[in-house]
């Protein structure tokens, strides 16, 4: 099993910057995908960016040239850098881990808040 740890997140005007940090601990952690999923009130989850255990990167198209996912692995971590944030990038993140050798075995991380508004 593995468990996340994430901080981060917070309030910033348009245009703004915040970083989100997550942290996998347990059984095989560098064998997962790490990356971040948000949702939006009245919105269905979705993929932001995410980094496997070999570091390919993917993003989200509306996220691209703004977000930079980064990953330590030898600390199991992984960074979201968000810049230029724009008030449709509200909404709860996510933690998320997706084991690359294993389908559906898959962690969540309790979600921070990131708002973005005047």
């Amino acid at each position: 099993q593995v468990q996340l740890v994430e901080s981060g997140g917070g309030s910033v005007q348009p245009g703004g910057s915040l970083r989100l940090f997550c942290s996998a601990f347990g059984n095989q952690a560098s064998w997962y995908s790490l990356g971040w999923y948000r949702q939006a009130p009245g919105k269905q989850r979705e993929m932001v960016a995410t980094v496997t255990s070999s570091n390919r990167l993917q993003y989200t198209d509306s996220v691209n040239g703004r977000f930079t996912i980064s990953r330590d692995g030898a600390k199991n971590t992984v960074t979201l850098h968000m810049n230029t944030l724009r008030p449709e990038d509200t909404a709860v993140y996510y933690c998320h881990a997706d084991h690359d050798y294993v389908v559906g075995r898959a962690y969540w991380g309790k979600g921070t808040q990131v708002t973005v508004s005047e």
